[in-house]
C-alpha cells in the first residue's frame, strides 16, 4: 500500500477567503468602525502628533452623489488615511455646502409644477423647505460617502446653512464692509433672465450658440474730413444691446479706410454711392456680407487719426436716442472679426463698461431683471431678450425691424460661437448693468495680497499655480451679491441721503449676534430696530435683502472650521477638488482669506481631472455612459472604486468604464491571492521561529532589500500624492517579483523542509514581514481589505489596521550589490524557464522537476556568481549543471541575456512522492522507498 504524505506537507491554510465577497463585507466592517469608533481612537492614538488637515471642499447637497464626487471623496480619503499612517495627526471634518441656487431652483420647480409662485409665499417659509431639502440630501449623501470607506467626522460635520456657520460667514462680509473693500455699484455682470439672478463666473458654463449678427451704419456727424458724410459700420452678435449702444470703439494702430460702394448684389441693402469707413484688412468680409460687389477705395488712415475727434449719430437719432456717440480707441478692438469698430453698450459688457467709465459715458439701465426693455425704453418697451423658458425672445427681431426702418441695417447674418449659459438652467446669459455689490480687488491690495499669496503655496500639479495667477491677474471685482431668497443675506443697511452703507461696530455685533442664535432668517424676520439699535431712525435707512454669493460661503468655511474647531488648525494643510475649482473654491477661498487675513488659508493644493469615459468623452445621460459609484459598490465592492482611483493619474481626467472596472478588479484578484497564500503559508507561525536578517540566505535578504526600495517608493507616492506610482509599484512588486519569483521559489522549501530549516525559517519570516508591509501600505487604497486581512490574522475587539503605521524599515536591509548580483541570477533563471517552457510544450516533460538542464555560462563574473546559488532551486529544478562556455549552437538562449545556453536534459531516478523532485536517491530508505532524503528527514525525525 502506498503510503499518503499529505498530511506531512505544509500546505498553507488561513480563513481568509478567496472570494472577496466585498458586497456583503464591507457594510460588516463599517458597523464594526463605527462601533469601536475608530475615528476618536485614531485622534487619541496620534495626539500630539504635527498635524496634517485636509480641508474638505463642501459638496452640493441637491441629489446622490455621481463617479466625480465619488472620485474626490475617495482621494481625500487615501490622502488622510496615509498621511496617518505616516505618523500624523490627519484629522478630517466633512462639509457640505446648503445655500444657493441649485437648492432654491428645486424648490421654485416644484412650486411652479403646482402652479404657485414662490412670491407667494411668506420667504421664511421658502427658506425653510430649502433647509428641508438640503437637510435630506445631506444624510444621503453621508450613508453614500461613508459606504465608500471616507473616515472621518461624520457625526460632527460642518454646514454652512448651520447657524454658527451662518453668523461666521455675515461676520466675515462685514470685515470686507469695515475695511472699505466692499461697495455698491452699476456694473454689467451675467445675468440670468430664467433665473433672475446674477451669476459668478464659477456658475457660468460656455456652449455653442447660434447668434444674430448685424452690420449696422452709424452716421458721421462730425469728425476729419475723411470720414465727413461717410457711416462708420460696426459688427455684433447681440442686436438687442443697440438702443444701450453710447460709443463707438476702434484700434489706434490699426489701418481703416473710406469706400464708396458703386455697384451692390440683389437684394443688398448698401445703396449705390454711399461711404462707408471699415478697417481695411475686413473690408472683403463686410464687402461680402453685405451684398457690395464693387467699391472704391477713397481714402486710408490710421485709427488715431479718428478716434476721439469723430462724433456719430444712433441708428434711432430722432425716435428717442438723440444723443451724440463718440468714437474711442479700445485696446480690446482686434482685426480677427468684424469691421474693426466695436459698438460700445456700457451697460452689457466688461471692457464697454471700463471704455465708457475712462470716458464719461453714460450707463443707461434699459433691461429689467426679467430681460425685458423697462417701459420708458423707446421702441423697445416691454420687448424681451429672452423669454422666462431661457429661448430667444423677440428683442433681436424688433431691433432688426426697427433698423431696417430707420435704414441703419446693412447686413444680417448668423454666428455660431461659445457663450456663456447658466450651470443650473442651461439657458444663455446676458450682461447686464445692475446695483451689485462688490470686493474691490484693488482697495486694501486685495488682488496684489492674492497673487502674492499664490507662490507661497504648494500646487499640484504645479500648471495649478499659473493658472490661478493668472485668473487673479486679469479678473474684475468680485461681485458678491444675488437676487434670491436661499442662502446668508448682505446684512447691510445704506443710508438713503448718501448711498453709503452703514458701518458700526455696534451694528454688526447685534447682527451677528441674532444670526447665531436664530440663523440668517432673523435678517427677515425681525424689524430693522433690532439690529439698528436706538441711535438710528430705521426709515433713514434702506435694509439690504440681497442674498452672498454662494462661493463667499464656502470662501469662508476657513473661517468657521479651520479656526473655529480645536482638533484643526489654520492654515490648512491642503485643499483638494478638481481642477475647475481654480475658478470655484481654491479662488473664492484665497481672495476671502486674503482680504480678511493677508494670505492663503491653503499651505497646499493640488486638482484632479474629470471622470470620463473609455473613449474619453465626458459623461452624459443622453451618451448612455454614465457609471453611477452606487452601482460599482452593489456589483463589485467599494475598495475597486478605490483602486481605480489610486491606479490612475488623477492629475489629467480619468477614464472608467465596465472593461477598465474589470481590469482593476483582476489586479485586485492577484493582489488578495498574493496576500492570502503569505496568510496561508504563515499558519503556526510565531516568535520562536523567526530569524534574523543577518541568519537569512541571500534570497530572503535580496526581498528586505527590495522592501527598502518599496518603502522609498510608497512613502513618496502617498507625500506627493502620486498614489497610481506608489500602488504600481506595489501591485508590479506583488505580482513580478514575488508571485512570479519568490514565492515560486520558496514554495518547496515552505512545503516540504522541516520546522526546523533555515531556508523554511526564513522564508516564513519573511512572509511575516511581507505581510505587515503589504498591508499596511494598501490600507489607506483598500481599506475595506487590508482590515479583513488584518483581523484574519490578527483577531482582535479592539484593534485596526488603520490605527498601525508604515513600517519603519532598518537602513542595512537596503543593498545595491547583492540587488545587482540577484537581477544577474534572475535573468539566467529565465533563459532556463524559458528552455523548459519549450519542454513542456512540446510534452517532452510534465514540469520543471523532471528536468535537469545543462546552463552554460560563458561570462565569467556571472559564472563565479551562479556558483554561489542553488540554481536547480532557483530554476525549481531536480538538478542543474553549469558548466563554463558558450554551450552548443543548438541550445536555448535569449537575446536580451548574453552570454548564457541551456541545454534541456530530464532529470534521472525516482520521483519523491512527497516533494516530486526526481532524483538518484529516493528509494534509498526502506521504511519509505517513495521518499527523497530531505522528506524523509521532516517524516521520520521530525
Amino acid at each position: 500500500m502506498t503510503t499518503d504524505y499529505k498530511a506531512t506537507v505544509f500546505l498553507p491554510t488561513t480563513d481568509f477567503d478567496m472570494k472577496a465577497g466585498l458586497v456583503k463585507k464591507e457594510p460588516a466592517l463599517l458597523e464594526r468602525w463605527d462601533r469601536l469608533d475608530l475615528y476618536g481612537l485614531l485622534r487619541k492614538a496620534r495626539k500630539g502628533r504635527e498635524k496634517f488637515v485636509l480641508h474638505d471642499g463642501p459638496p452640493y447637497a441637491n441629489g446622490n452623489i455621481h463617479i466625480g464626487t465619488a472620485l474626490n471623496k475617495i482621494l481625500k480619503d487615501v490622502i488622510n488615511r496615509s498621511q496617518s499612517m505616516l505618523g500624523k495627526d490627519a484629522p478630517y471634518v466633512p462639509g457640505w455646502d446648503c445655500h444657493g441656487l441649485p437648492i432654491e431652483w428645486k424648490i421654485e420647480e416644484k412650486y411652479r409644477a403646482a402652479g404657485k409662485s414662490k412670491d407667494a409665499v411668506p420667504v421664511s417659509e421658502f427658506r425653510q423647505e430649502c433647509r428641508a431639502f438640503a437637510d435630506h440630501w445631506i444624510g444621503v449623501q453621508k450613508a453614500e460617502f461613508r459606504r465608500l470607506g471616507v473616515e472621518g467626522d461624520w457625526d460632527d460635520p460642518y454646514l454652512t446653512m448651520s447657524f454658527p456657520a451662518e453668523a461666521r460667514i455675515v461676520e466675515e462680509c462685514l470685515k470686507f464692509l469695515m475695511n472699505g473693500g466692499l461697495y455698491r455699484g452699476a456694473k454689467p455682470v451675467m445675468w440670468s433672465v430664467v433665473e433672475e439672478t446674477a451669476l459668478a463666473e464659477a456658475e457660468v458654463e460656455y456652449h455653442d450658440h447660434t447668434s444674430t449678427t448685424i452690420h449696422v451704419r452709424f452716421p458721421v456727424v462730425s469728425g476729419p474730413e475723411v470720414v465727413r458724410g461717410a457711416s462708420i459700420v460696426i459688427w455684433t452678435t447681440t442686436p438687442w444691446t443697440i438702443p444701450a449702444n453710447r460709443g463707438i470703439a476702434c484700434a489706434a494702430d490699426a489701418d481703416y479706410v473710406r469706400v464708396k460702394v458703386t455697384e451692390v448684389a440683389e437684394g443688398s441693402r448698401a445703396q449705390v454711392g454711399e461711404a462707408i469707413v471699415v478697417a481695411g484688412p475686413l473690408l472683403p468680409e463686410v464687402a461680402k456680407a453685405a451684398g457690395i460687389a464693387a467699391y472704391e477705395i477713397e481714402a486710408g488712415f490710421p485709427g488715431s487719426d479718428i478716434a476721439f475727434a469723430t462724433v456719430c449719430a444712433h441708428p434711432f437719432r430722432g425716435q428717442g436716442y438723440d444723443f451724440d456717440v463718440p468714437v474711442l480707441a479700445g485696446d480690446f478692438v482686434t482685426m480677427d472679426t468684424g469691421t474693426g469698430f466695436v459698438h460700445i453698450a456700457p451697460s452689457h459688457g466688461a471692457d464697454d463698461f471700463e471704455l465708457g467709465r475712462r470716458h464719461g459715458l453714460p450707463v443707461p439701465e434699459l433691461i429689467g431683471p426679467n430681460g425685458a426693455y423697462l417701459d420708458d425704453v423707446p421702441l423697445f418697451a416691454g420687448k424681451k431678450v429672452l423669454w422666462p423658458n431661457g429661448k430667444e425672445g423677440n428683442a433681436n427681431s424688433s431691433v432688426l425691424e426697427a433698423l431696417a426702418a430707420a435704414g441703419g441695417l446693412l447686413g444680417q447674418g448668423r454666428l455660431v460661437h461659445s457663450y456663456p449659459h447658466s450651470w443650473r438652467s442651461k439657458a444663455p446669459l446676458i450682461f447686464r448693468a445692475t446695483p451689485q455689490w462688490f470686493i474691490s480687488m484693488e482697495t486694501n491690495d486685495l488682488r496684489a495680497k492674492a497673487l502674492t499669496a499664490i507662490d507661497e503655496v504648494r500646487w499640484v500639479p504645479g500648471v495649478g499655480r499659473n493658472r490661478i495667477h493668472a485668473m487673479i491677474a486679469s479678473r474684475p471685482d468680485w461681485v458678491i451679491s444675488r437676487q434670491r431668497a436661499w442662502g446668508v443675506p448682505i446684512t447691510l443697511f445704506v443710508d438713503r441721503k448718501t448711498n453709503e452703507p452703514l458701518r458700526d461696530a455696534a451694528v454688526n455685533a447685534r447682527i451677528v449676534a441674532a444670526v447665531q442664535a436664530e440663523g440668517a432668517d432673523a435678517w427677515f424676520t425681525s424689524p430693522p430696530e433690532r439690529f439698528l439699535g436706538a441711535g438710528y431712525d430705521p426709515a433713514q435707512y434702506e435694509q439690504v435683502m440681497d442674498i452672498l454669493d454662494v462661493w463667499f460661503d464656502s470662501g469662508s468655511t476657513h473661517a468657521f472650521v479651520l479656526e473655529e474647531r480645536e482638533e484643526l488648525k489654520w492654515p490648512a494643510s491642503l485643499y483638494l477638488e478638481g481642477s475647475d475649482q481654480h475658478r470655484g473654491w481654491f479662488h473664492s477661498s484665497l481672495l476671502e482669506a486674503c482680504g480678511t487675513r493677508g494670505r492663503a488659508p491653503y499651505e497646499g493644493v493640488v486638482t484632479h481631472g474629470f471622470v470620463v469615459d473609455g473613449q474619453g468623452r465626458k459623461m452624459s445621460k443622453s451618451l448612455g455612459n454614465t457609471i453611477a459609484p452606487q452601482n460599482v459598490i452593489d456589483q463589485n465592492g467599494a475598495d475597486i472604486l478605490r483602486l481605480w482611483v489610486a491606479t490612475s493619474d488623477f492629475s489629467e481626467d480619468l477614464k472608467i468604464d465596465n472593461d477598465i472596472l474589470k481590469a482593476k478588479a483582476e489586479i485586485y484578484r492577484k493582489l488578495r491571492n498574493t496576500l492570502r497564500w503569505i496568510m496561508g503559508s504563515l499558519a503556526g507561525f510565531s516568535d520562536a521561529e523567526r530569524l534574523a536578517p543577518a541568519e537569512m540566505p541571500e534570497l530572503e535578504r535580496w526581498v528586505l532589500h527590495r522592501l527598502a526600495e518599496l518603502d522609498k517608493a510608497v512613502r513618496a507616492g502617498y507625500g506627493d500624492y502620486e498614489f497610481h506610482r506608489a500602488f504600481m509599484a506595489l501591485t508590479d512588486f506583488c505580482i513580478t517579483d514575488l508571485s512570479a519569483f519568490y514565492f515560486d521559489v520558496r514554495k518547496d522549501a515552505i512545503y516540504c523542509d522541516g520546522p526546523a530549516s533555515i531556508r523554511r525559517r526564513a522564508a516564513r519570516s519573511v512572509l511575516d514581514i511581507l505581510f505587515g508591509c503589504l498591508t499596511k501600505w494598501a490600507a489607506p487604497v483598500l481599506c475595506f481589505t487590508m482590515e479583513e486581512a488584518w483581523l484574519t490574522r490578527v483577531p482582535s475587539e479592539t484593534d485596526s489596521i488603520h490605527l498601525q503605521e508604515f513600517p519603519a524599515i532598518p537602513a542595512d536591509w537596503h543593498n545595491p550589490g547583492l540587488a545587482a548580483k540577484w537581477d544577474r541570477l534572475r535573468d539566467l533563471r529565465r533563459v532556463v524557464t524559458g528552455a523548459l517552457e519549450i519542454e513542456r510544450r512540446e510534452k517532452r516533460i510534465g514540469s520543471s522537476l523532471q528536468a535537469k538542464p545543462v546552463v552554460h555560462v560563458a561570462d565569467a563574473d556571472l559564472f563565479a556568481l551562479a556558483q554561489t546559488a542553488d540554481l536547480s532551486e532557483l530554476a525549481i529544478t531536480s538538478g542543474l549543471d553549469l558548466v563554463e562556455g558558450a554551450g552548443p549552437a543548438d541550445a536555448f538562449r535569449l537575446e536580451d541575456v548574453s552570454g548564457v545556453a541551456v541545454s534541456p536534459a530530464p532529470a534521472t531516478g525516482g520521483k519523491c512522492v512527497r516533494c516530486w523532485m526526481v532524483l538518484p536517491e529516493v528509494g534509498a530508505h526502506a521504511d519509505h522507498p517513495g521518499l527523497c532524503h530531505r522528506c524523509y528527514e521532516v517524516v521520520a525525525h521530525g
